[in-house]
């Protein structure tokens, strides 16, 4: 088998893997829009290594929702290849915001471009 279709098999894998798991973890709908709400911490992603090596960029879009705490309460990827999605979800998971009166929501957006 060539390194071309095996990199194909891969992505149709990914693929579905990441359609399953958004078909069996349902989140609640949350408003669109840029979130505002200022982070006090701020973790940036790590390229996937797979990614690189395939040429693979793109934007990762996630609706986020924020508790009045400053601490993440739901998030729901709304774009992005597969391949970047998880190295997003897994900086998201360590901002951290700062306190309000109540919940914010809103979009984050991570950029992957290749570093040379």
């Amino acid at each position: 088998m060539s390194l071309q279709k095996m990199r194909q098999w891969t992505m149709v894998g990914l693929l579905a893997l990441a359609a399953s798991e958004a078909m069996f973890h349902p989140l609640p709908a949350v408003a669109q829009g840029e979130l505002t709400r200022k982070a006090k911490t701020k973790v940036a992603p790590v390229y996937p290594e797979l990614a690189r090596r395939m040429n693979i960029t793109g934007t990762v879009k996630v609706l986020v929702v924020v508790s009045a705490s400053g601490n993440l309460k739901d998030t729901k990827v709304v774009g992005g290849n597969p391949l970047l999605v998880n190295a997003a979800m897994d900086a998201l998971k360590k901002w951290k915001f700062e306190p309000a009166d109540v919940e914010n929501s809103g979009t984050v957006e991570f950029k992957f471009l290749p570093q040379n």
